[in-house]
């Protein structure tokens, strides 16, 4: 039976999303969560998941946040971006970024059960879109931070002191300094601001939710 987890924070999407993949695995077993620790949630408590559709903004998740914590903590498990940000470049990103796949929300019925009768087959799916003209370097070293540096990078580019992303995280602030020190070496750069600038690949190019 295949496992299949539904990632979005719009219960009606979610309800779409549910039909397009009643419509290529009938016998699916489905799971649901509006925020990205729900999602987490579901993946520790059911490993067995084929595939996770993922929306890139949920009320906890910034921009490709997401996607790097899923790829960092379930490797195995295949992710698809299902996000109303359809251009270029944020589809680019987002395979960039370990995405199997990606499923504009305009996308019809009949494309989406496309998108995931090819995924589910094992190779990838998404729009048509123009070969990358940027460094993909970038991309690489944010997807090798763990899911702890991923928090604290988003914490940096949030404007916040080691004190208060310790706080949020649950850590020490030794903790967050000796990540950060692993944070500069991964990212290849020196000081906080530098990372910050580094961090705006998480970021979404439009507004769209």
């Amino acid at each position: 039976m295949t496992g299949v987890l539904l990632a979005d924070d719009h219960p009606l999407f979610r309800t779409a999303l549910s039909t397009a993949v009643r419509r290529v695995r009938s016998d699916a077993r489905i799971l649901e969560a509006s925020t990205l620790s729900g999602a987490l949630d579901r993946l520790r408590e059911t490993p067995a998941v084929d595939l996770v559709l993922l929306d890139l903004r949920m009320p906890d998740c910034d921009g490709f946040t997401g996607l790097l914590t899923l790829r960092a903590e379930f490797p195995a498990a295949p992710v698809v971006v299902v996000s109303a940000s359809e251009d270029d470049e944020t589809v680019r990103r987002a395979l960039a970024f370990g995405a199997s796949g990606f499923i504009p929300k305009s996308a019809s019925l009949e494309t989406m059960v496309e998108a995931l009768e090819t995924v589910l087959a094992g190779d990838a799916w998404a729009p048509a879109v123009p070969d990358p003209e940027r460094d993909d370097a970038a991309a690489e070293r944010i997807a090798s931070l763990t899911p702890a540096q991923l928090r604290i990078l988003v914490g940096l580019r949030r404007g916040r002191l080691n004190k208060q992303i310790a706080y949020e995280i649950g850590v020490t602030e030794a903790t967050v300094k000796a990540h950060m020190t692993a944070i500069f070496r991964k990212l290849g750069v020196l000081n906080r601001t530098q990372a910050v600038i580094a961090a705006e690949a998480l970021m979404l190019d439009s507004d769209a939710a």
